[in-house]
């Protein structure tokens, strides 16, 4: 009669492979025993014994010694988080796709804080009942930007879709036709309007609009008029829009709220890092409008929120809708928000403080420093065929902050010499692909950009050389053609 298997080893095992049982008890295994438990070191055990069967059972073989490498190896990819720190050297500050800003430490703490233990989020401990979240950001948005009231959702477009849904289900809402943004991932503001219940009324041209075009849509009874910051793109050449002053006066004339889109978040005026001016909120408010609604990650340097800043009854009002609960923010993102609105108190420090300003303020001789030190670590580590050089070039902002506007930057650039023949070029595209790739298969990865036949790392936002400079030595260089 055959031996009954062992509930901890259901695969029958060709000569050669060990039990699952004693696999996980070499000693070797023992302190990664103690941290992940049995279960896990079990379900580790059992994939890399069902890869070495199949691999023997297909003629292979295997290193015995090397499967409590492998083991642990297994583990560590189980256990580790799908989030991976990287280095941005794009050139793009606020990258969408790398996670926006970078959070200040005082909100990286608030948040640790937060996590921790239990927080007073919806709890009124003077009074010992229930409380409202937005009363540990209110205070600090109404004082930053001028507002009355405010109230704050998970991202600008959830404050936009909840603005409209509130105050103009099902009714009439003018926006200029050059002003129907499509930001990433697809949104559409015409797609918005539309799930929220308001029914967009197209006023003007692509590049002309005037208020006369705005007086003609007041004959279709509207919940709101609503004015897009095209802070993604800029219309050039033959072009006029309406002054956001002239747009609240006519919509107070028909006591109708006027809401502007703001988008980026911008509540300083960013020519004193020597950028061009981009419209504040503060600006935004004193000039009539009844809300304004803004990011809380982009350029106010926090975590991802939607602010709905203006008039009291229209925040009282969105509160009120069923949806806002469903756009709130947690415990960890209001700790967040709140720390980085707290630097704002002291505005000389902002370049300092908060690590987007930081990265857009950043002296050019700092970025220079860093990239000559790489540069330098890279020439030495390339294969022949690579030339390294310090090249000037520009950053941009990112996610939709002053789109037409570049930031003086240097980089290190990489060029492969593989010959100006047709051949030549195609196996220069390969290399420089593959090139890509192996910085982003480092440790950490360093996500660079392809341009102009050569591969850029963009130094504006890696304040010291040390984490890529270590890791040059991990390099897996393209081979020649």
């Amino acid at each position: 009669m055959n031996k009954a298997k062992s509930a901890a080893d259901p695969i029958a095992l060709p000569a050669g492979l060990p039990s699952v049982d004693r696999l996980i008890k070499d000693n070797r295994l023992a302190d990664l025993s103690d941290r992940v438990g049995r279960i896990c070191l079990v379900e580790a055990a059992r994939a890399v014994l069902e890869e070495g069967r199949r691999s023997l059972l297909a003629g292979g073989r295997i290193d015995p010694d090397g499967l409590v490498d492998r083991v642990a190896a297994h583990v560590a990819a189980a256990t580790a988080s799908s989030l991976r720190p990287v280095l941005n050297l794009t050139g793009t500050v606020i990258h969408t796709n790398l996670g926006r800003a970078s959070l200040p430490e005082a909100a990286v703490e608030a948040m640790a804080q937060a996590a921790r233990q239990p927080v007073d989020l919806e709890y009124d401990l003077s009074a010992g009942r229930r409380g409202n979240r937005d009363s540990h950001l209110e205070a600090r948005i109404v004082a930053l930007t001028g507002a009355v009231a405010a109230t704050v959702v998970n991202n600008n477009a959830a404050a936009v879709m909840l603005v409209l849904n509130t105050l103009a289900n099902r009714r009439a809402v003018p926006v200029s036709r050059g002003e129907l943004v499509e930001i990433g991932g697809s949104f559409r503001l015409p797609d918005i309007m539309r799930r929220a219940g308001a029914r967009l009324v197209e006023v003007g041209t692509t590049n002309r609009t005037h208020l006369r075009d705005f007086e003609e849509a007041m004959e279709t009874r509207p919940a709101l008029v609503l004015k897009a910051h095209t802070s993604n793109y800029a219309v050039v050449g033959f072009t006029e829009a309406v002054p956001e002053k002239e747009l609240a006066a006519l919509c107070r004339r028909h006591a109708v709220p006027f809401c502007v889109d703001l988008g980026s978040g911008t509540v300083i005026d960013l020519e004193r890092f020597g950028l061009p001016h981009e419209p504040t909120v503060q600006e935004t408010l004193a000039s009539g409008a009844d809300l304004v609604t803004f990011s809380g990650d982009k350029l106010l340097g926090g975590p991802q929120a939607g602010v709905i800043a203006g008039r009291s009854d229209l925040v009282a009002r969105i509160r009120k809708n069923p949806m806002h609960r469903a756009f709130r923010l947690d415990k960890l993102r209001v700790a967040a928000l709140d720390a980085t609105l707290a630097l704002y108190s002291q505005p000389e420090k902002l370049a300092e403080t908060v690590p987007t300003l930081r990265a857009l303020a950043r002296p050019l001789p700092d970025i220079r420093a860093v990239a000559e030190r790489i540069a330098a670590g890279l020439e030495r580590a390339a294969p022949d065929r690579w030339h390294v050089a310090v090249a000037d070039c520009y950053s941009q902002i990112g996610s939709g902050a002053l789109p037409a506007e570049a930031l003086p930057s240097v980089a290190v650039r990489l060029t492969p010499q593989f010959g100006r023949s047709k051949m030549g070029k195609r196996a220069a595209g390969r290399a420089l692909r593959d090139l890509a790739a192996a910085f982003r298969a480092l440790p950490v990865p360093a996500v660079g950009r392809i341009g102009e036949g050569a591969f850029w790392l963009d130094m504006r936002c890696l304040e010291t050389p040390e984490p890529l400079l270590d890791r040059i030595g991990d390099l897996d260089w393209p081979a020649p053609p």
